[in-house]
């Protein structure tokens, strides 16, 4: 449900602290799987290698980056690293371990890579040759550590590790030290799928180029999280390039005022006198109501090369995770800040600074892509540098050419090197053409409906490869989680639309109302109308396509997870028996039982419009009187539950109670539930357990 969180990374899933890693000293690598009938399948879809992480050498000649590889028997994965020339010539694997190794950088002017490793029993810092050769352990903190950044000079060596937050029952109690209750005496105890017991602290470490000496936490005795949960990482710090001074993110609140507020600030440490200063509230007098508070999330900053300037994310209102993510520009001098795109109907996802530091290089989604764009910074003209059916979600610029991490919705990560004067893109990293070389994609055609109010309604159709137009195909509606994350081109190992086709399914996926992309009206028009116009959108969708004759009407499903599983319990109640199956996966069955259950309480306040008990609040009654769970007496359909009871952001009780009220009602039921799985299945054999059993029960009502 965290879509600001999620878009900066889909990849935070596989980060180093909670990707599995092999214990047993066995070495997983690429898979040389043989494909049967040229169609994808699950066992497929997770022996693709998973590659991310690009960094560019100093010199802009060479990239760094790397691949998860899985194998399903152990249901263990592994990582490696790899190096090759920005023309993709020279490509080597230069680590082949059963430790895995991750967040890989370039130091010591290209000389040397940085990576993170547990190869000494815990998560720490090593170096080694660009070859792979001559690793050296650099780092020993203990406990280990999450994260970490080399300061330009290399004198200093950040890094992130938790800190114990709150007592313990054995602090309270010690004769009581195996007790396993938990007294909780205020909210955010729980956060996506963990007890909150301890946070994020960056730590700065003195470095002599061989090893480490002094460190002191520069949020010591603060209970705040640094970076921010559930995922932020080293993005949201950064060395001034005179290496005296660090800025990072942070929401200095704790308890319930930290569940009901956005509000994250940017901070500028001093390394000499440790003192600390909020470059987005500092010097705003209280009586200036012109002045720009920054009340929402501020995250990610970034100097110019000269460091006269900083640059960050930032969104205007507090309590609304999803609004318009805007560039902001300080001077550091005179402290003029500046939105850089007050007049850009985009929101920004990743930036970079230019090298010259004239301009900066960002990514947005419009119109359902993702693509690299330039700002320059003189009279803020921006540029749209790609186009095309895909996704960046990384974009960097290396010597004569910018490198970006594309995707799409029938091609994992891969690496492009991009021409900035024509946009002409080149595939230079080939991680899975051996896989993809074996199998057919469905075609994916882009459509514009109309909706119920005369808008332009965006949806992609995704056909069955061998498509067939004188057939008739069973079809899916997939309804799109976030709730404001786009039906963009998005590669996913779980709801992937292209093995949806492969299982002879037209699947339609619109952009309904509520989605990035379209605009801030269009974005925000679904909160507070969950019951609204945006499932008019969905019905439009499926409605308007089923008027071709290759779709089967009597055959027609509906899937998807978090909204989208609310979409589906909600359509359950509502859809006048269009639809032969449904699927939820973690989505909100009951809403009053959602306000009190979720932890990230902003949300459910801004979305849902407030407290169900609040009588007088027009919005969060008519969001409350929409709740899924009022409509079962309509239930008239097969469904599918699947839900993790791990997953805090949405309890398992509620897809728990959407079972149990089918299973009463007589309608045919099925719950699929993980006691080890949060908001998304991360293990490799419940992945295929989830395809498994999603396509079964599908093919049972629907073929």
């Amino acid at each position: 449900m965290n879509k600001v969180l999620t878009m900066m990374a889909i990849a935070a899933t596989l980060t180093a602290c909670n990707a599995p890693k092999e214990q047993d000293g066995s070495i997983i690598g690429r898979s040389e799987m043989k494909v049967e009938n040229r169609l994808m399948t699950p066992e497929l879809l997770w022996s693709f290698g998973q590659l991310g992480d690009v960094q560019v050498s100093p010199d802009g000649k060479r990239l760094c980056y790397g691949v998860k590889y899985c194998d399903i028997p152990s249901n263990k994965s592994n990582r490696e690293l790899f190096v090759m020339n920005v023309d993709g010539s020279g490509n080597t694997q230069i680590t082949k371990t059963a430790q895995s190794e991750y967040g890989a950088k370039w130091v010591k002017n290209g000389e040397r890579i940085a990576y993170m490793s547990a190869e000494s029993g815990e998560m720490q810092v090593w170096e080694m040759n660009p070859d792979g050769t001559d690793r050296k352990q650099i780092t020993f903190h203990e406990g280990g550590i999450n994260d970490f950044m080399y300061s330009p000079d290399e004198k200093y060596i950040l890094v992130i590790a938790n800190v114990k937050y709150g007592e313990t029952t054995a602090d309270r109690y010690p004769d009581l030290d195996k007790a396993t209750g938990r007294v909780i005496t205020d909210l955010m105890y729980k956060h996506w799928d963990e007890w909150v017991t301890s946070i994020p602290h960056p730590f700065l470490y003195t470095f002599d180029g061989e090893k480490t000496g002094d460190y002191v936490d520069i949020l010591k005795g603060e209970p705040y999280e640094c970076p921010m949960k559930p995922f932020g990482g080293i993005e949201q710090l950064a060395f001034s390039p005179d290496c005296k001074q660090i800025a990072y993110t942070c929401r200095k609140k704790t308890g319930l005022a930290y569940s009901i507020s956005t509000d994250s600030d940017i901070y500028l440490y001093d390394i000499e006198s440790g003192t600390t200063r909020n470059l987005c509230k500092d010097n705003i007098q209280p009586k200036d109501t012109t002045a720009d508070r920054n009340m929402g999330y501020d995250i990610n900053p970034a100097f110019s090369p000269d460091g006269t300037q900083i640059a960050w994310l930032s969104m205007r209102q507090d309590g609304y995770e999803s609004d318009k993510n805007r560039l902001y520009l300080m001077d550091l001098a005179t402290g003029t800040k500046r939105d850089l795109t007050a007049g850009f109907d985009q929101s920004i996802g990743s930036f970079n600074w230019a090298n010259d530091g004239k301009s900066i290089y960002f990514i947005s989604c419009f119109h359902a892509t993702t693509q690299i764009y330039n700002m320059n910074l003189a009279d803020l003209n921006i540029r749209k540098i790609t186009s095309g059916y895909h996704d960046y979600e990384s974009v960097a610029q290396a010597e004569n050419t910018l490198i970006g991490v594309r995707h799409s919705l029938s091609m994992p990560n891969e690496i492009y090197a991009i021409n900035e004067a024509d946009g002409a893109e080149t595939q230079i990293s080939f991680e899975n053409k051996h896989l993809l070389s074996q199998i057919d994609m469905g075609h994916v055609e882009e459509r514009w409906l109309t909706a119920t109010d005369g808008k332009p309604l965006h949806t992609w159709v995704v056909y069955p490869p061998h498509f067939d137009k004188t057939k008739k195909y069973p079809t899916l509606l997939y309804c799109q989680g976030g709730p404001q994350s786009p039906v963009s081109q998005f590669w996913s190992i779980r709801w992937n639309l292209q093995m949806m086709a492969a299982n002879g399914y037209i699947v339609v996926a619109p952009n309904r109302r509520g989605l990035d992309g379209f605009g801030e009206e269009w974005n925000a028009a679904i909160s507070g109308d969950y019951g609204g116009q945006c499932m008019q959108d969905l019905f439009t969708a499926i409605d308007e396509v089923s008027k071709e004759p290759f779709v089967d009407r009597e055959h027609l499903g509906c899937v998807g997870a978090s909204f989208g599983g609310f979409s589906v319990y909600w359509m359950a109640g509502h859809h006048e028996k269009r639809f032969k199956a449904f699927i939820a996966h973690d989505g909100i069955f009951n809403m009053e039982q959602q306000y009190l259950e979720t932890e990230e309480m902003w949300f459910a306040n801004w979305d849902m419009g407030g407290a169900y008990w609040d009588k007088e609040n027009e919005i969060a009654q008519r969001t409350f009187a929409n709740s899924p769970h009022k409509f079962v007496d309509k239930w008239d359909t097969p469904i599918l539950c699947i839900h993790g009871e791990k997953d805090y952001r949405i309890l398992a009780s509620q897809g728990m109670s959407a079972f149990n009220a089918a299973k009463l009602r007589g309608i045919p039921a099925e719950l699929l539930i993980f006691p080890d799985e949060n908001h998304w299945v991360l293990q490799i054999q419940n992945g295929i357990l989830w395809q498994r059993t999603f396509f079964e029960w599908l093919d049972k009502w629907l073929k």
